[in-house]
Parts: C-alpha cells; sequence; structure tokens
C-alpha cells in the first residue's frame, strides 16, 4: 500500500469518524481529550497493521491510546436534494 493509499483511506475514516460522533455525541464522551486515536478498519488488515505501526511510532509516553474499530463504511449516498440538470448546446 503506498503512502498516498494510506493517506487517503485514513481521511475518509477520519471524516466518516467525525460524522459518526457528531451524531453519537456519547461516543465521542468515552475518548480522553489527549488520547491517540487509531483507526483499526476490519475490512483492511494491511491498513490496520500499518495504522497499528504509525501509532506505536508517533505515541507519546504515557499517552492513552483509543483503537477505534471499524466494520464497514456504507456505499456514498448523495444527500443532494431538489437537483436539477440543464444541458446547452451551442
Amino acid at each position: 500500500m503506498t503512502e498516498q493509499e494510506i493517506f487517503t483511506k485514513n481521511l475518509i475514516l477520519s471524516t466518516e469518524f467525525d460524522r459518526y460522533i457528531l451524531e453519537h455525541p456519547e461516543f465521542a464522551e468515552k475518548i480522553p481529550s489527549v488520547a491517540q486515536v487509531v483507526f483499526l478498519p476490519k475490512d483492511s488488515p494491511e491498513l490496520c497493521r500499518i495504522n497499528l505501526d504509525i501509532a506505536e511510532q508517533q505515541r507519546e509516553k504515557g499517552q492513552q491510546v483509543v483503537y477505534v474499530h471499524i466494520g464497514s463504511i456504507a456505499p456514498q449516498i448523495s444527500r443532494l436534494t431538489e437537483v436539477s440538470m440543464e444541458v446547452i448546446t451551442t
């Protein structure tokens, strides 16, 4: 897995996790304020291993760690409403 792929996949996980905690604030309340959050997607053992390695390298002494186990990400569904299109031929 390339660095760009790792970055992209973790960016998606981070964005979706932000959305999740906005909808489930009680989940966010359980995360210590200075904890290291590590995403562990069940559908990507390679990314799990990479994220664990990165977390180990970046962890500060005595820092709490929160492992976020992610079962899957639902397919992207557009939230746009009242969409229309106009095609003009010149």
